[in-house]
């Protein structure tokens, strides 16, 4: 108890997500959210590559375009790599239709990337992921929790990110 209230006073974030655990599965489905086409999204697909989940809030949607723009450089085999963007719909004032207008202009530009939408913050309860920011999860092929990072990456953090994503591919 006393690491725990110590960890807690030191201002580190503790996820129910841990590095080297299996992501829990979630599905977003009907009121709760899901991909932007209105089917379910289930979480278990997330398998077989590695992926890289963006966890946003859309007042917070530039803090990490610079790790968004180094993995758009790499050029990754995108049968070996994908990306998810996850919007947690629930920490805006923004009306949802216009995020869901937005979402879709982006997925016609990025096809490849999974855009998921999470109208009741259901990942922030269910994953004990930061709300009202930018959360970063890397995954290995397994689905494994490979990285966590919540907030602005810096450059350094980026760097590591990417080589962690080429160590596991």
């Amino acid at each position: 108890m006393r690491q725990l209230l110590a960890l807690l006073m030191t201002g580190i974030t503790l996820f129910a997500l841990d590095v080297g655990s299996p992501l829990p599965s979630v599905t977003l489905q009907d009121d709760e959210g899901g991909r932007i086409d209105g089917t379910a999204f289930n979480s278990d697909i997330l398998r077989d590559k590695v992926h890289v989940i963006f966890y946003v809030d859309p007042d917070e949607k530039d803090l990490n375009n610079a790790l968004s723009d180094a993995l758009k450089a790499e050029v990754f085999d995108r049968s070996k790599y994908g990306s998810v963007a996850i919007i947690n719909m629930d920490a805006t004032w923004l009306p949802n239709m216009a995020i869901a207008s937005s979402l879709e202009k982006k997925q016609k530009k990025f096809p490849d990337t999974i855009y998921v939408k999470d109208l009741k913050k259901v990942l922030v309860k269910r994953w004990e992921i930061a709300d009202d920011d930018s959360d970063v999860i890397i995954l290995d092929k397994s689905g494994k929790v490979i990285y966590l990072h919540e907030g602005r990456l810096d450059e350094t953090q980026i760097e590591s990110a990417i080589s962690l994503i080429k160590n596991n591919i």
